[in-house]
This record gives C-alpha cells, structure tokens and sequence, in this order.
C-alpha cells in the first residue's frame, strides 16, 4: 500500500472528490468515444458513398452505355442472394438436360432487297446481235427470262435557279382608258418570304438539316459552297428565325391539342442562350417540352424559358384537366396538386438509379434484385401491349398482373430502408422509390399511360443532340424560333410524315391558308399520300 492510498485512507472527504472526479473523467472518455464512434461510422459511410461515386463515374466514362437488364441479368443477381434459387435453377438445368432439342430450318441468309418506293433506272447488259444464233442449228435464240442484280446509287444534292417570268402588256395603238393601267401583269403569286431568294423546297432542306438531322449551319454554308453556290451561315441564321416567327401561330394551335388529350408528357433540358437581357452568358435556361394531344394523334411543343421554376408547367397546363406524368423533379408538384390534374411518376428514372447503384461492385446484390422486379413490370407492359385488347380490358390484366409484384416490390424497400444507409447509391435508390411510391403506381389506372415518360424523353433527344451545333442562339430570339420549329419537325416524325416532304408542302400551302385555317395543316390531320404528291 503506497503513502498516496494511506494519506487517502486518513481523508475519506478527498478520496470521495477523487472518485467523483475520476467517474466525471470516465464519462467524459465515454462520450468522446461514443462521438469519435459516430464519426467513425459517418466517414465510413461517407467514405463508401464516394467510393461507390467515384465507382459509378469510372464506370459512365468507360464502361457500356446501354442500361438494358434481361430477366436473365435479374436471376442471375438473385443466385447470390436467394439460397432457394440456387436449387431452383439446379433442377431447371437437370430437367432441361432431358430436354430434345427438335430440328429446324435455318433461314437462307440474303440481302435485305431495296425499298420498292425508290425510283429505278433500268441499265440493259445484252450480248451482241450475231451472238442470238444457236451454235448447232443457227437458228435465231428465243429470249426466255433474265437475270437482275440491284446496286444502290446516290445522286448528290441538287440545286437549281427557278425563274418566275412574268409577261407585260400594254397597247400599241393608244394609252389605254383614264382609269384603268395602262399595263397588264400577271399578279405575284404568295409566297413563304417575300422579297427573297427562298423556296419552300430550300427553307425546308435548310430547317431540316439543322433540326432533323443536327447540321449546323456553318457545315450547311460549306455544302451549299461545294455545289457551287454561296449562301452565307447568317443568312440561314436569319431564314430560320424568320421561319420561326412564320410558324409561331401553330404554338397555341398545338398546346390546345396537347391539352385535348388524357395524357400529357412533360420535361425539361438545360440549354445556354447569349445576350439575354439581365443575365450572364454563363446563365443556364431551359427548354421545356410537352408531347399529349389525341393517343393516335401526338403532339409535341417545345418552348424556351430561362428558368426552371414551377410557374412554367402551370402556365401552359394550369387549364388542364386529366393526368400529367413527370419526372421527380420538384418544379412540377405545385402543378401536379392542381385540381383536375393527376399527377403519375416514371419508373423510367427508378430503374436508373438502382442501374447506378449496381456498377459500383462486379457483385450482384439488392440493386440488381429491384431491377428484377421493374425488369418484370415492363416485360408484362410490353406483351399486353402486343395483343389487341380494349382499353378496359387492358388495364384489368394490367392490374391482376403488375399488382402483385408491386405489392412485393414495396414490401422489399420498406425492410430496404431500414438496412442501407440512405447515403449510398442503394440508399438513396430505396428512398426515392418510397418517396415517389403513390406517383409511381398510378399509371395502372389508365390504358394511355405506360410505365415511364421515356417518349417526352426521346422527343428531348433531338435536341439535345442540335444543342452543341447552335450557331443563331446568340439571342432568346433564336432560342425562340428553335423551340417552334422542333415543334413542327418532331410533331410531323411522331405521326409518320417525313420532315422535308411535310415542311415543303407545310411552306407552299401556308401563304395561301388563313390563320384560322391553320389547324388542317397540322401534321396529324394530314394524309401523307397527299404530302408526297
């Protein structure tokens, strides 16, 4: 026993300070390493969150593209996971080795045979005259079939100057009648732009170019160059805004279309304009767009707006009455509460965040077990819609099919959430399928929704394909015209019209129309047969 504990011993007040102080430093200890615990559980977590990130973005950069997953993809996956499966597929592989593989007859590879709708120009290959005569007999050789080969052949664009002649008349004998002209001249015919040297033909191959096919005009200026003539990237700049502003009638045309329908798709892209008043050239805007209309008649609007607020769906939708299917982006739900409007998610943007959180590890796990389960909804969607079925009918075997995996699929993430850290990409999956969960169910309640707005997507695509190539956006002006005239082009594509036929035509036939008569030229009151004329 030292001097220390014997001096403690002889002053039990001090040894009771002591104690209660060395208590006060164990529970000091205690909550330092309860919080240094927690840190070490948040940095490992944060820790593993970028490891997955950083995973996920080496994987964007080199890894495939395609988000496609097979049912196979979602079995595979659930080998790892699911005990039972293993002897499932166990004896699925004994019982197809007993299998007999019945013969078949293989299709004769050949070439696809060119369309019949091209032109043909017949080229005769013959043998001589004095080669017609049979060798034995000479007699003169009956022709009795013939061999056809086709080749495929190209004739570059081409360009040509059409003049319009108008004759003047006037009398030789006298000055003509007081109030009458004294020469006679065949009046103007209408025509798109005035005053100019463009054509229908040539503002549709220009417009088509840039917004169909993504050439921009500086590439336009040099094809037009190569052929011998000399149209300048600023004249095509302001032919298209001209044409923008020509064809501004059909917006309020088409968003009264849009708006006629039970559906109405809506997305928005970011996209930089110059020179907007008030506003950096680094701002960002957006290009908002829209596709509803009649089901077998689609229509698709684009408008440019420099901000992403919520005002903007409710400015163009706020009248509407029926179902509007978005993504989760929060812009939309002011819209979404709207009376009248239902609102509907996209299991599209699900699906991709359990994809992202699958690359991260070469292991299957739970990210690829929910790409199952959605795998599985889209398989059903895709054979319902390949049968003939009413609109009724569709949605109750819709209903009797899907249901069941969703009820399935909800009781997975509901366990999910408590078990992953909602800051890893599987976390953060489960809690916005949760969050987005009664949106995302609503589409089994009508035969004009699918599973995703996929389409408003791919109707997104062209443009942002263009976007790099814009050249005449130095101003909202050109953004503009941009926006009306993927509206005219895309529209036309959605109902099977083919964009330079449907412009030309659109181009001839609008100088004669009246506003008001504008609706019957819409692509999809139109019959093609009569465009290609």
């Amino acid at each position: 026993m030292g001097v220390r504990t014997k001096l403690l011993e002889k002053d039990p007040k001090k040894l009771t300070r002591l104690v209660k102080k060395l208590k006060n430093k164990n529970k000091t200890l205690a909550r330092r390493a309860i919080k240094a615990e927690q840190q070490v559980k948040v940095i490992t977590s944060r820790a593993r969150t970028l490891e997955d990130e950083l995973k996920l973005l080496r994987y964007k950069l080199f890894g495939k593209k395609s988000e496609k997953y097979s049912v196979e993809d979602e079995k595979q996956g659930r080998l790892f996971n699911e005990a039972e499966d293993i002897q499932a597929e166990v004896e699925k592989e004994r019982l197809q080795k007993n299998i007999k593989v019945t013969s078949y007859v293989r299709r004769k590879r050949g070439r696809k045979p060119l369309p019949a709708n091209l032109a043909r120009e017949e080229i005769i290959h013959d043998i001589p005259e004095e080669e017609k005569v049979c060798s034995c007999c000479e007699s003169k050789l009956v022709r009795i079939g013939e061999e056809v080969s086709e080749k495929l052949e190209i004739i570059p664009a081409q360009i040509k100057v059409i003049r319009n002649i108008r004759p003047k008349y006037a009398c030789n004998k006298c000055d003509g009648c007081e109030g009458e002209k004294a020469v006679k001249i065949a009046s103007v015919k209408p025509e798109i732009m005035p005053k100019s040297i463009v054509t229908p033909g040539l503002l549709a191959y220009i417009l088509v170019s840039k917004y169909a096919d993504a050439i921009p005009f500086y590439r336009q200026e040099k094809q037009f160059k190569r052929i011998g003539v000399d149209i300048s990237r600023a004249d095509l700049s302001n032919w298209a805004i001209k044409a923008g502003k020509i064809l501004d009638p059909f917006v309020d045309i088409f968003l009264e279309e849009i708006r006629s329908g039970p559906v109405v798709q809506m997305d928005e892209t970011r996209v930089q304009v110059l020179n907007e008043h008030g506003r950096s050239n680094t701002s960002k805007s957006y290009m908002w767009v829209m596709r509803g209309g009649p089901p077998l008649k689609p229509v698709i609007l684009y408008r440019y707006h420099p901000t992403r607020g919520g005002e903007i769906p409710i400015k163009y939708l706020g009248k509407y009455s029926g179902i509007l299917q978005t993504d989760a982006y929060e812009g939309y739900n002011e819209i979404g509460k709207s009376p009248g409007i239902i609102h509907a998610g996209c299991w599209a943007h699900v699906r991709r965040k359990y994809y992202e959180a699958s690359k991260p590890t070469k292991k299957p796990g739970s990210a690829e077990i929910a790409l199952g389960k959605i795998a599985r909804i889209y398989s059903i969607e895709k054979e319902l819609r390949s049968r003939e079925l009413s609109p009724d009918e569709f949605v109750e075997r819709r209903k009797i099919k899907v249901e069941p995996i969703l009820k399935d699929f909800k009781e997975w993430i509901d366990k999910k959430v408590m078990q992953v850290p909602p800051t890893t990409l599987l976390g953060k999956a489960v809690n916005y399928t949760l969050k987005q969960w009664e949106k995302l169910i609503r589409y089994l309640e009508s035969p004009y929704l699918t599973p995703d707005t996929n389409r408003v997507e791919n109707d997104i695509r062209p443009f942002v394909v263009g976007r790099r190539n814009w050249l005449f956006s130095g101003s909202p002006l050109g953004a503009f015209a941009s926006a009306t005239i993927y509206s005219i082009v895309e529209t036309a594509k959605a109902n099977g019209l083919e964009p330079y036929s449907y412009l030309k035509y659109l181009f001839t036939e609008l100088p004669v129309t009246k506003v008001e008569d504008y609706k019957k030229l819409m692509p999809q009151y139109l019959d093609p047969k009569k465009i290609e004329k």
